[in-house]
């Protein structure tokens, strides 16, 4: 079973976005796939038009009151499940900070699903704690989406640095760009300046009214717009992401 994880200290960078596409196309090749919603806000479990079916399941999944495969549930898509989230998520530091080896309660949770699912795809909320700590300790891989500007590359350093610190493996942090807007200077300076450096994936999600649209028709843009570029560009993120994680 490989775990992915889609993280960034920052918000608004596409990676809930990134999540339910990416583990469309998993799905779609036959991999047994979980996407599990961590962030209380929800947005893949709305995608997918799921919603938890016990109060409170988020709370409850990490206080291991519930077991992780009772709340499993089928999306839409062949071969493709998700764990929705809830609001109670939003107590997810508090809750680990009150147990033993809080660092590792994801990874130990994670563990038994290893017979049902061959990819599993943390969908994360932004910042830096606890449950952070622990989606880093329990992930294979932490994909990190970043916009190409200033801001958005600080936020990259920020975790790589926190990697350090904390004694973590940097080299399992891989990015890539997303929202790329061709029409700002700005994103074409930053990209190449990266990629000289050889930091991020060379494959990007480009900034696209389609990618949008996913709100609307509340289902990966595969399923709807599967000639458009932003398809094509998904596939072939899939495709590099692929080669170096699996």
């Amino acid at each position: 079973m490989i775990t992915l994880a889609l993280y960034n200290l920052k918000g608004g960078v596409g990676k809930t976005a990134a999540a339910i596409n990416l583990a469309y196309l998993s799905a779609k090749e036959g991999n047994r796939t979980l996407i599990w919603d961590l962030d209380p806000q929800g947005s893949s479990s709305f995608y997918l038009g799921v919603e938890a079916s016990i109060k409170n399941e988020a709370k409850k999944l990490l206080s291991s009151e519930m077991d992780l495969m009772e709340a499993v549930q089928s999306s839409p898509y062949e071969n493709l499940s998700i764990i929705p989230a809830d609001i109670s998520a939003r107590n997810a530091d508090l809750l680990l900070s009150e147990m033993k080896q809080s660092k590792r309660k994801l990874s130990s949770l994670l563990t038994p699903l290893k017979k049902s699912f061959d990819v599993v795809i943390l969908d994360c909320p932004p910042g830096i704690s606890l449950l952070h700590e622990n989606i880093m300790n329990a992930a294979d891989w932490i994909l990190m989406p970043n916009i190409p500007t200033t801001l958005s590359i600080r936020s990259y350093e920020t975790v790589s640095n926190y990697f350090k610190e904390n004694g973590l493996d940097t080299s399992t942090i891989k990015c890539f760009f997303s929202m790329v807007d061709h029409r700002k200077n700005l994103h074409h300076e930053t990209m190449h300046e990266f990629y000289r450096d050889k930091v991020f994936f060379k494959n990007y999600i480009p900034y696209l009214s389609d990618v949008e649209k996913m709100g609307t028709h509340q289902a990966p843009l595969e399923t709807y717009a599967a000639s458009s570029y932003a398809a094509q560009c998904y596939r072939d993120l899939w495709k590099e992401i692929k080669k170096n994680c699996f």
